[in-house]
């Protein structure tokens, strides 16, 4: 099912205003309009992302959590504090980044059933190892913990 919806998103073409009122003079069913929020481009190209965004999720998530190995470049989290509107600081919604999709293309995503669809504050983005990590760097003696 999942392939089938990633077809039908890579066959609708890239999505915006002018390609949904094009789509819709043609005859065809108009696409989500998509709106990229923060960055210039994606770690991949779009083609590629609408075919592909969810085996390396998958991929990612096997290497953090079989194999200890924690990279940014295909993270959940990052796709998410790139691709959150700014005013509702998700990418869940109707205009959402991920729920736009999912819906055109009837896909359920249970991403969002374990991880928040919000994007991090830059305060709350650095967790515990993060930030000793960050105050050894910095020269700062790490708290002494005592058991």
């Amino acid at each position: 099912m999942g392939l089938l919806a990633a077809g039908m998103l890579a066959v609708a073409g890239p999505a915006g205003a002018s390609d949904k009122d094009a789509s819709a003079k043609a005859g065809r069913v108009p696409t989500p309009v998509i709106k990229v929020h923060k960055g210039d481009k994606c770690v991949e190209p779009t083609e590629v992302m609408r075919r592909d965004h969810m085996n390396m999720i998958l991929h990612q998530r096997d290497e953090t959590m079989h194999r200890g190995i924690r990279s940014s470049k295909h993270s959940l989290k990052e796709c998410i504090n790139c691709h959150a509107d700014p005013v509702t600081n998700s990418v869940l919604g109707p205009e959402g980044f991920c729920e736009a999709c999912h819906t055109y293309a009837a896909v359920s995503m249970d991403c969002f059933s374990c991880h928040t669809p919000t994007a991090e504050s830059k305060a709350a983005a650095l967790g515990d190892g993060d930030r000793l990590l960050n105050m050894i760097q910095n020269g700062r003696r790490a708290p002494e913990v005592r058991p």
